[in-house]
């Protein structure tokens, strides 16, 4: 029997959809806001984990998923259906609520959410305003987040299916603590972080207190998003934290790859990606060579740390 390939044309139908985020910027906005309403919920119930890893949500066979969340003495999941275009909650005793993924405002969103959830007998109290973006309106106030165009919702989740595949196989060149691939509903993106083992610099007084707990370690991180602020394009990324001196400067593969320096991180372009002739060979490098040059100026275990190539999956 044959292997399946990984690898598909670069056309609409294929594997590596074209993505362009003017494309689908309402859509994208709404769907940003009404993550951060689940996900809040997630965070509200969820046992406190190191880096914040209660937090984020997960890719799952048909979109975006809490994974079971406690209460009390049962669990519940959340997820959002890019395929039926759906928003389902599941209890452990076997109960289900369901309710179309629409063009619907933010604060409209929030309600029926809410009213879902009580009928199952779960009420959890939330911060109800967004995090990580500029001028947050809160959710019971937005009607300007109002958009869910589902073709492009369902391309964003075939987009994030494949860079979660590959994620996860960079993820098993590591020996050492890395988080899981998880997708962070605040900066709305797909993220694998590897760790040292040792402990960063103590932050400054005016970090924010979330980053403290974040960055509380040596980290190189790698992933994608689909594009907002300074980078309005979808793209794979890159970076070393505490970033050591001469990073900036080192060469990285693909050609296309390069170093923006507001950011402080490598970016690969999604369209230089899914153009290439070997995807995956395409996001592994640009990983493997950021991580090569981090890890190698930060002076990091790599002899203790790095799985032997000869054992790359």
């Amino acid at each position: 029997m044959a292997t399946p390939s990984n690898e598909g044309p670069a056309d609409d139908q294929g594997l590596w959809p074209s993505l362009p985020l003017a494309d689908w910027q309402d859509t994208r906005d709404t769907l940003h806001m009404w993550m951060q309403i689940v996900g809040k919920t997630r965070l509200a119930l969820a046992p406190k984990q190191n880096h914040w890893w209660h937090v984020p949500l997960y890719l799952s066979s048909r979109g975006l998923t809490t994974t079971p969340i406690p209460y009390g003495s049962r669990s519940f999941e959340i997820e959002f259906d890019f395929l039926d275009h759906r928003l389902i909650v599941g209890t452990s005793e076997g109960a289900i609520r369901e309710t179309a993924l629409r063009p619907q405002a933010v604060a409209d969103f929030y309600r029926e959410y809410l009213g879902i959830l009580a009928s199952l007998g779960i009420v959890v109290k939330v911060w109800p305003v967004p995090v990580e973006i500029d001028n947050p309106i809160p959710f019971l106030e937005d009607r300007l987040h109002a958009a869910y165009d589902a073709a492009h919702a369902h391309r964003f989740f075939r987009v994030l299916s494949q860079a979660d595949r590959i994620t996860k196989r960079f993820q098993g060149r590591f020996l050492g603590k890395s988080s899981p691939v998880h997708f962070f509903w605040g900066s709305f993106d797909l993220a694998l972080t590897r760790f040292s083992g040792r402990r960063a610099p103590e932050p400054t007084s005016s970090e924010w207190w979330v980053l403290r707990e974040a960055n509380s370690h040596e980290e190189i991180s790698v992933g994608f998003w689909p594009g907002s602020g300074a980078v309005a394009e979808p793209a794979f990324y890159a970076y070393t934290r505490p970033e050591p001196p001469g990073l900036a400067s080192t060469s990285i593969r693909p050609a296309a790859a390069y170093y923006r320096r507001e950011l402080a991180d490598f970016i690969l372009p999604y369209d230089a990606v899914r153009t290439a002739s070997s995807p995956d060979e395409a996001i592994l490098n640009f990983y493997q060579s950021t991580y090569n040059a981090g890890a190698d100026l930060a002076r990091w275990d790599r002899a203790a740390l790095d799985r032997p190539p000869e054992e790359w999956p």
